[in-house]
């Protein structure tokens, strides 16, 4: 079994054309492992740092209604000129009354007791913040199963080319030997017009796999958020990647609080049931204490505005109280019952969703895992009807059309163990969504 062969069987693919890149001011991957690509996408990928932002933002909106239930100290200033004076009569006579200038400053503090509001703000508060952590994990989940897949893809088209450039070196000199043979005139030209047409196909399957590597490379920078100009070069440990294929424990059971999905839909409800008590609390009234104290200063001449104050004082409680809002709160009341209502309905749409998604994606993964199976002893026969026939060729036995036959099947015997392979890393990605336990 020649190099070749063994590389697709032992490694599944061998070592890519991965070298360590030089760190240029934080912005190209030194390491491009799996993992690595992947902890790159959730620094960089816009989705992922968006969420986090999302998070932020939430948490200051939730202080800013909780500060609702702190003091409200405000301070109101003014300064008035009274150019013409208010009259008012007293007997026959007709008199001014107040003064040309007048200012005042205002204390004001205001301090909410009771308001369902603000009472929502707080029993909600944890949800809310909940809600935004899982909605943040939930899109670092996808954009991890996306990386991963494209990563794959990547890979699997390096290994193809790698398979290329091996068959094209083989072709060479198979090509090499039908036209010395054929100038020897130990055999006709038609072996040396074959084996042209075949390096020729294959140079041509090379440059079509180079360009799907370039492109595949640009889907794998948009999701990682990776500098366009930058080169990415993939590193991986074969062997480890050989055991990952099979590397899954299939009799997993579904727990449907893993998902984060029906995590989303769980700490949801909570937000209806608080939603539900909010309108219930309709009823419930409304109560404040207040205070005021205020600084007033009179005078006829502005240089004595301010000598003299005349303050005033007072607090107070404020009392609202709704009596009847026609039948406003029995709908909003009903409106949230419904709500939570459909939110079971939401629930048990996710859990059937999560059964069909795990059902698909494990039958896959075991199909294309026994399709793998069977692609590597395809492989092994190939090579051995390979060996065969070029040792048979030289003897004469053989003609130069049973060795291209022979190549050929060897060829795609390795695309295909090659191809199979990825596609059970790929299933088994999606076996792992499924079951929740995707990590990133």
């Amino acid at each position: 079994m020649n190099t070749r062969a063994f590389g697709v069987i032992v490694a599944i693919c061998t070592q890519a054309a991965g070298s360590l890149l030089a760190q240029t001011e934080g912005t190209v991957l030194a390491n491009a492992n799996l993992d690595n690509c992947v902890k790159y996408a959730m620094n960089h990928q816009p989705l992922a740092m968006k969420s986090g932002i999302d998070e932020q933002i939430a948490d200051r909106e939730i202080k800013v209604k909780l500060a609702d239930w702190l003091p409200q100290i405000n301070f109101n200033g003014n300064y008035q000129n009274n150019f013409i004076l208010p009259k008012t009569q007293f007997g026959s006579n007709y008199v001014n009354i107040g003064s040309y200038n007048s200012s005042s400053a205002q204390f004001s503090l205001n301090q909410t007791i009771f308001n369902r509001d603000v009472l929502l703000a707080r029993i909600s508060a944890n949800d809310v913040i909940t809600q935004y952590r899982q909605l943040t994990v939930n899109n670092k989940i996808e954009v991890a199963a996306a990386v991963s897949r494209a990563y794959y893809d990547v890979l699997f088209a390096q290994k193809q080319l790698d398979l290329i450039n091996e068959d094209i070196v083989l072709l060479q000199r198979n090509l090499d030997n039908a036209y010395n043979q054929y100038k020897g005139g130990l055999v006709d030209k038609t072996d040396y017009k074959r084996a042209t047409i075949s390096i020729n196909n294959a140079l041509a399957r090379k440059k079509a796999v180079a360009e799907q590597i370039t492109s595949k490379y640009a889907v794998l920078k948009q999701l990682m958020s990776y500098p366009a100009d930058k080169s990415l070069s993939l590193y991986y440990d074969s062997t480890e990647l050989a055991n990952d294929v099979i590397g899954l424990d299939t009799s997993q059971q579904i727990d449907y609080g893993r998902r984060i999905e029906y995590q989303l839909v769980v700490n949801q409800k909570r937000l209806l049931e608080d939603n539900l008590k909010y309108y219930k609390w309709g009823y419930l009234p409304s109560v404040s204490a207040y205070g005021q104290y205020n600084f007033n200063y009179y005078s006829s001449e502005f240089a004595k505005l301010y000598v003299n104050n005349f303050p005033n004082s007072y607090v107070g409680l404020n009392l609202s109280f709704p009596i009847f809002q026609g039948t406003k709160r029995h709908q909003q009341v009903r409106i949230a019952q419904l709500e939570l209502a459909r939110n079971d309905y939401d629930a048990r749409a996710i859990k059937d969703s999560i059964n069909s998604q795990f059902t698909q994606s494990l039958s896959a993964y075991k199909a294309n895992l026994a399709n793998y199976f069977l692609q590597k002893q395809n492989l092994e026969l190939a090579q051995d009807v390979f060996n065969v026939i070029q040792v048979q060729y030289k003897n004469g036995i053989k003609t130069y059309l049973d060795v291209i036959a022979a190549n050929n099947d060897l060829f795609a015997a390795q695309i295909n163990s090659l191809e199979s392979a990825f596609q059970v890393l790929i299933n088994k990605i999606d076996v792992r969504r499924s079951l929740g336990t995707l990590t990133y």
